[in-house]
């Protein structure tokens, strides 16, 4: 019998395992797929393109203290800033400068005076001097499970100016009052939102204002591009997880987890049986759920879980694109690079609010909201040389059509609507286009294991956050009745993204019952 079986593959996943295995612990990682990291993986999807699967950016992570904590750089990880860490481009009627936002709030207000004016600028300044800190909170928040006792101690230290109602008003606040509040300038409003928006729910929606102010913390730290593609996060973990006697198993799905006297019995497709006293599952928590079944355990309890567990109607799909240049956007300040980062590709929330209505009924964005991304620019290893890509999310596309239409007759026509939007801000990108691929919401699914195309596994809507992450009785990575199980990834606190927080305190809770089980056994003899 080994410690723990790891179902799963994601960065939270092989965090867990390399904070077990560094404890001494047996540490066996079964992954379905054949290739590690799920959507942090990074693979060659064109002649010498090496192309994310999902994730690009990260951001969270690299505030968290777990790179070093694991000392991922010895195992080959190392993180380029992305700086400018996002650029909205002017609609070309506008006649105005487009938005660029650096790492120095010095010139990221420099741009704002300019394109949008002084004012704007000024409370660009105000919005980062209070949003900074309050985001720090959250990560401090995000640092481990969602305590009560957690949350106060990770806000408690702010200033409340006006008191603690205002204060926790403003956090509940959605994102667009939040702009409103701040902000003149439609187009300024629109970036911001659209880069909140990147974790799922519309900005519109109570408790997405902390989304929106996220940015603030982009002035600290901007997010990381690693070389090699976002794969070489967790191409490190496994690195290191093996490095400390840990072994990952490709290309053999968990089919079965059931709880035993001693532990747990795991099964796979290809017939592996491993005995176990731990369980950490990084997989979907609708997956979970079905092992569990599987394994046993109690239908009618799964089946009331699966219900109040919300997915939502679908996040979004994807263009993958190998290139010979980088888009070139004429309203980008001359001589300046602005494609190392995020390029936010839309000026009016009315088409952020369309889109999201639109997926809601189940029909396609009356325009597509799209965000850019051309880590080439920065990080020539992932092309051929004088090639480039380009990758191009749109949100938000729903998982199920309305009419029973069908993802496979629509994506490439879809395709084409998205590609037309960067071709609107960017003339001529379109001629530079040389490979395509484009990944619907039901490619993700059954690529990468993400229910109903979910990239952040359940909707990161506020009843669905924190303690109420994915519901209240499994917010503690525990499961009730399943002594030894413990949940990690986008499924549990604190949610989507790339942060490992999640992997760390699954690993940590799981510790200190082993130590402290060990310690009762003891008493009791």
């Amino acid at each position: 019998m080994i410690d723990a079986v790891v179902v799963g593959s994601g960065h939270n996943a092989l965090v867990s395992a390399c904070y077990l295995a560094r404890s001494g612990w047996s540490v066996e990682v079964l992954e379905r797929d054949t290739v590690v990291g799920g959507a942090v993986s990074t693979v060659e999807r064109f002649p010498g393109h090496q192309v994310d699967r999902g994730s690009s950016a990260h951001i969270m992570i690299r505030h968290t203290g777990i790179i070093e904590d694991l000392d991922l750089a010895s195992h080959g990880l190392r993180y380029l800033d992305c700086d400018p860490w996002a650029f909205a481009p002017a609609p070309p009627e506008s006649g105005r400068p487009g938005i660029v936002f650096h790492r120095s709030l010095d010139r990221t207000c420099a741009s704002i005076a300019e394109s949008c004016g002084a004012a704007d600028a000024r409370a660009y300044r105000e919005f980062v001097d209070t949003w900074g800190p309050r985001t720090a909170g959250v990560m401090r928040a995000f640092a481990g499970p969602p305590t009560g006792g957690r949350l106060a101690r990770s806000f408690g230290t702010l200033d409340r100016g006006a008191g603690a109602a205002a204060f926790s008003r403003e956090f509940l606040a959605s994102g667009d009052s939040l702009l409103d509040n701040y902000f003149d300038s439609e187009r300024l409003k629109a970036a911001l939102a659209w880069f909140g928006a990147q974790s799922g729910p519309p900005m519109s929606e109570p408790g997405t204002a902390p989304m929106v102010g996220f940015a603030a913390l982009m002035h600290t730290l901007p997010p990381g591009r690693a070389v090699g593609g976002s794969g070489a996060l967790t191409r490190a973990l496994a690195s290191r997880l093996a490095a400390d006697g840990g072994s990952v198993r490709l290309g053999d799905a968990v089919t079965e987890l059931r709880r035993t006297p001693k532990g747990w019995t795991v099964r796979t497709a290809h017939g592996h049986e491993v005995q176990a006293r731990t369980v950490v599952a990084g997989c979907h928590i609708l997956t979970t759920l079905d092992l569990l079944e599987r394994g046993g355990h109690d239908r009618t309890q799964l089946d009331g879980w699966r219900r109040r567990i919300r997915v939502g109607p679908g996040i979004g799909m994807v263009v993958r694109l190998g290139t010979d240049s980088l888009p070139c956007y004429p309203s980008a300040p001359a001589g300046e690079t602005v494609t190392s980062g995020l390029q936010l590709l839309v000026s009016d929330r009315a088409q952020l609010r369309l889109a999201h209505g639109a997926a809601l009924a189940g029909e396609l964005p009356p325009v597509p909201a799209v965000l850019a991304m051309s880590f080439s620019g920065i990080d020539p290893s992932l092309t051929p040389a004088g090639e480039h890509q380009a990758t191009l999310w749109s949100q938000w596309h729903p998982y199920s059509l309305t009419g029973g239409r069908d993802w496979a007759d629509l994506a490439e026509s879809e395709g084409d609507r998205i590609v037309a939007e960067i071709e609107r801000l960017a003339p001529g990108f379109t001629d530079s286009v040389r490979h395509r691929l484009v990944q619907t919401p039901a490619d993700l699914e059954s690529e990468m294991g993400l229910i109903g195309g979910n990239v952040m596994h359940v909707e990161m809507s506020l009843d669905q956050m924190f303690m109420w992450r994915p519901l209240p009785e499994l917010s503690g990575h525990r499961v009730p009745g399943a002594k030894g199980l413990y949940l990690t990834g986008a499924s549990t606190h604190p949610g989507g993204g790339v942060s490992g927080s999640s992997g760390r305190s699954a690993a940590r809770i799981a510790l200190s019952d082993a130590r402290f089980g060990g310690l009762r056994r003891v008493l009791r003899r």
